[in-house]
């Protein structure tokens, strides 16, 4: 057993993070607006607020052997600075506590140079509805890359409902024509809490495809 902390916990990749680790014996603090989508269990520590706020993040954080981050806009296309405002806050709350627990954050594949090695359709999606969210995202992919020791940037494809199955493809190198499609959110929260587990990917980006 260990102590996760989840960022952005209440609904999609991080409530299914959430229920996971909580079937897999852990102890779970979660940090979100929202907690009335959360289970009842005696292993699990609701903090409602905000990730942009201190003191919500350094009790969210407290202890935590691992630190998960699935904050997500929904279907809000809008331009957001949500993810490089609450990478700032997290990076001064653990600057502030000494402690280097793995990071292992979830942005998405089209972060940072993974744009490169989208297809032509995804590339116009991007273009037209995306392109401002992953903007933030690569520019909060290089700030904790360039402040945090220990860190893994979690970028998977299309996310999609559907059970876990354990069965997907993890991709760790950037290569021209690679095909990174749609994944279940159950499948990426199985991916994250094994890599809470067993952290054997720190300093990489690995995507993540059906």
């Amino acid at each position: 057993m260990m102590k996760i902390a989840v960022i952005g916990a209440s609904a999609g990749v991080g409530l299914e993070t959430v229920n996971q680790a909580l079937a897999r014996g852990h102890q779970v603090t979660t940090l979100s607006r929202r907690i009335d989508s959360l289970p009842e269990h005696p292993a699990l520590t609701k903090v409602q607020g905000s990730s942009l706020v201190a003191d919500d993040v350094r009790q969210a954080i407290a202890g935590a052997e691992a630190i998960l981050v699935t904050l997500g806009t929904g279907a809000n296309t809008q331009p957001t600075t949500l993810y490089t405002d609450s990478a700032k806050v997290l990076l001064q709350v653990l600057g502030e506590t000494g402690a280097t627990p793995p990071l292992i954050v979830v942005t998405g594949f089209g972060a940072g140079a993974s744009w490169d090695y989208n297809g032509p359709v995804m590339k116009l999606l991007f273009r037209w509805l995306l392109k401002d969210v992953y903007a933030d995202k690569s520019a909060m992919e290089r700030m904790i890359v360039n402040a945090y020791p220990r860190w893994e940037m979690v970028r998977p494809g299309r996310l999609t409902p559907g059970p876990a199955t354990g069965r997907y493809r993890v991709i760790d190198e950037l290569k021209l024509g690679m095909r990174v499609g749609g994944i279940a959110r159950a499948n990426v929260a199985h991916f994250l809490v094994a890599q809470a587990e067993n952290p054997d990917r720190l300093g990489t980006y690995p995507a993540l495809s059906n």
